[in-house]
Order: C-alpha cells, then sequence, then structure tokens
C-alpha cells in the first residue's frame, strides 16, 4: 500500500507544482528598466522616467489593481504611457481597466494610446469618455508637448510627445504601414497647431520630417511594433509599442515564439531596437488574449530613464 500512496502523493505535489508554476508565470510581475540619452534633450536633464503599460487586457492585480499600482508608484514615473489593448474586445475587462487608470492617475500624467482590440470593442467610444473624465491625455494622431527640465530653468525645454491610433481604425484598408504614416503626419502636424509652428494645411511630408529632425526629442505611441521601419523613416526619437505579448512563449536564445502582424519567431517581440537615431522598446504586455496561457514571459512594466547627452 505504500508505494501506490507514494506515487498518489507525488503526483499531486507535480500537479500542485505546475499549477503554482503557471499561476506565477501569468501574475508575478516584473519590471524592465533602459537608460537612454540624446543631444537633443534639454542640457542637464537627468533620469526623466516614464513608466509604459501596455496590452493589459482587463487583467486584474490585486484588489483595485494595488499590486500592478504600487509597482508603477516605486518607479516615480514623471510620466506614464499606455499602448493599447487596455480591454480585450471579447471578454471586456473595462471595469478592472478602469480601476487601473483611475489610480494611475494619481501618480503622474496618463498619456493613452488604441490598439486593435479597441477597434473591435464595440463599446469603445463610451470607454474613452470615461478615460477623459478620469483625466486620461487620449491621443488619437495627436501631439501634446511635455515640459520638463529643473524648476529654475537651467536645461528646462520639452519633449514631443506624438499618439497614433491602432491602423485598424483607418479608412486604407489593409495597409497598416501607409496608415501608421498618415496617422504619424497627422500627429505632427497637430503638434504644429499647437506650438505655432507653422500653417498645417501647407505642410509636405518633407517639411515634417524637417520639424521632427530639427525640433525636439519626439517619443511615439503606437501599438503596432512590426512598423519600426515607417517610425524609423518618420525621424521618431523613441517608439513605445506592445502588441506582440513578447511572443507569448519564450525560449533561451531564440526568444518569443509567435506574435500577432510576425508569425512565428517575430523579429519584435520584446525589448529596445535601435535603426539609426531612432530607437524602439517593445513591451510584452501585461494580460493575455487569444492565448490564456504566458510561459518564460511574465507580466511586465517598462521603465525608461532620458537624460542628456553630458
Amino acid at each position: 500500500m505504500r508505494k501506490p500512496l507514494k506515487r498518489v502523493g507525488i503526483f499531486i505535489a507535480a500537479v500542485a507544482a505546475i499549477v503554482v508554476f503557471l499561476y506565477f508565470q501569468n501574475n508575478a510581475l516584473t519590471v524592465s528598466s533602459f537608460q537612454l540619452s540624446s543631444a537633443k534633450l534639454p542640457q542637464g536633464l537627468k533620469d526623466f522616467t516614464i513608466v509604459q503599460l501596455s496590452d493589459v487586457h482587463g487583467k486584474r492585480f490585486g484588489d483595485n489593481q494595488q499590486r500592478l499600482v504600487r509597482k508603477v508608484e516605486n518607479q516615480q514615473p514623471n510620466i506614464i504611457v499606455v499602448t493599447g489593448d487596455l480591454i480585450d474586445s471579447r471578454r471586456g475587462g473595462e471595469a478592472e481597466s478602469l480601476e487601473l487608470m483611475a489610480e494611475i492617475v494619481k501618480l503622474a500624467p496618463v498619456y493613452y494610446v488604441t490598439g486593435n482590440h479597441e477597434y473591435a470593442y464595440a463599446r469603445y467610444p463610451e470607454l474613452e469618455k470615461k478615460l477623459l473624465e478620469l483625466g486620461v491625455h487620449v491621443l488619437r494622431n495627436e501631439a501634446e508637448s511635455i515640459p520638463v527640465g529643473s524648476n529654475n530653468g537651467i536645461g528646462a525645454g520639452e519633449i514631443r510627445l506624438l499618439g497614433i491610433d491602432d491602423p485598424k481604425f483607418s479608412t486604407i484598408g489593409g495597409h497598416d504601414a501607409e496608415a501608421a504614416e498618415q496617422n504619424i503626419q497627422a500627429a505632427i502636424e497637430d503638434f504644429s497647431k499647437i506650438s505655432g509652428m507653422a500653417d498645417t494645411n501647407a505642410i509636405t511630408k518633407a517639411e515634417v520630417g524637417k520639424q521632427t529632425e530639427n525640433g525636439p526629442y519626439t517619443i511615439l505611441l503606437s501599438h503596432r511594433p512590426e512598423l519600426f521601419d515607417v517610425y524609423v523613416r518618420a525621424g521618431m526619437d523613441l517608439t513605445f509599442s506592445g502588441h506582440a505579448h513578447g511572443g507569448q512563449v519564450r525560449l533561451p536564445f531564440i526568444g518569443g515564439l509567435v506574435a500577432p502582424g510576425q508569425g512565428f519567431l517575430p523579429v519584435y517581440d520584446a525589448g529596445q531596437y535601435a535603426n539609426g537615431e531612432t530607437n524602439m522598446l517593445v513591451s510584452r504586455g501585461l494580460g493575455n488574449s487569444i492565448v490564456p496561457q504566458r510561459l518564460f514571459n511574465r507580466p511586465e512594466i517598462v521603465v525608461v530613464k532620458l537624460s542628456a547627452v553630458s
């Protein structure tokens, strides 16, 4: 009798260990930190901190999202950016997502752009209205100027922040790159309006590129990492993206296995990518969508510290 009982005990322990491991993979938050510098940032600027959250998909991290909120608060962000798929188009998750946004707007200004799940979510217009009421900056092919630098004016300047819609919102069906390009141009033209830089009715693509090259440090929020070439051509200094879920399952020396818009062995699945003067940071995201389980790919908070070149 002892051997069968021992085998049953081992089996139960193994099952319990697997359950704990899978829960840990889906729920244990991790923080990925990056340091970036640029001569385009105001002189003297040091460690301007941006926290990125992405692909929440309505997931909850503790009561009133407090596990996630505390992690964000510990980073002492200057701003927080949320790069799409706040909700899930099939399961919803609006209440959980609004709980999160209501808490993080107390920590720092929050800037948000849409993802493909917002496009497919029938109640998105109502969700956007609620986000605006909370004080979230919803950027839909729009721009804002963020003052940065010391309070006494030394090194004071600005960062230009652009936010574009997911390409699915575009009327250019099936041409994601072209849609993203047009959305970026619209956002830069919006910045020209708010800064009084130009008559936007006369802005050409060449002038848009020149403004980006010669203007302030420019950050883009865009859900889709597979469009990195578009962001490079547009002269973005830094782009925050998500969408890839880190490849869902990550393997040593291989990385993510599959990502929407990129298929198997995606090129842009997680972390930092650079091409010329353009950097892109791809969040592994926080929640799940079609596939309910992450493996070796824990929910991620991205933290970036920006400093001027000394």
